[in-house]
């Protein structure tokens, strides 16, 4: 007899890592994406970063800059897109509970980066179920130059989690 899934809630076709597979030390690289004049003008304009920095660029240039320059927010989020799309944290993230961010050298339009994602440390959360990852996320242009850090610290689904809505365990 085949057992159909549940029409109403059918199991996810990528399935993210526990905290427990999240081990310290291991590591994995995002696809890659180039900025566009549209990905810069479209941020700048949603976010209010209505700064002239970033919207002209011969004030940007008389600032040293040789290109168009892309804010580090931009980065941040192009870069924590990056990492969203490789399924890691499809249906095991619970909570983004802190970052630290270092930009480390300026981005243009027409730089294409991806993101090195190293596991620095996962340990259980307080009732066990669930753990606390943290790890190093380096953004690299297409030189292979690091140009931005970020370490963010997540609550991540353990393997004997119990979605509460549900009241069962985490289809595997």
């Amino acid at each position: 007899m085949t057992i159909q899934p549940e029409r109403s809630r059918p199991p996810l076709l990528a399935q993210g890592q526990t905290w427990e597979e999240m081990t310290a030390g291991s590591a994995f690289r995002t696809a890659a994406r180039t900025i566009t004049e549209t990905d810069l003008i479209t941020f700048v304009t949603w976010a209010g970063f209505t700064e002239a920095l970033f919207l002209d660029a011969s004030h940007a240039a008389a600032g040293g800059y040789t290109g168009r320059l892309v804010p580090g927010a931009l980065v941040y989020c192009i870069g924590e897109g990056l990492v969203l799309q490789t399924n890691a944290l499809n249906g095991t993230g619970l909570a983004f509970m802190s970052m630290d961010l270092t930009i480390k050298r300026p981005v243009y339009v027409g730089d294409t980066l991806h993101v090195v994602v190293e596991v620095t440390e996962a340990r259980a959360a307080s009732t066990g179920r669930r753990g606390v990852v943290t790890t190093r996320n380096t953004v690299r242009n297409q030189d292979g130059e690091d140009v931005l850090v970020y370490t963010p610290v997540r609550l991540i689904r353990g393997r004997d989690y119990q979605d509460p809505n549900l009241g069962a365990e985490r289809p595997r």
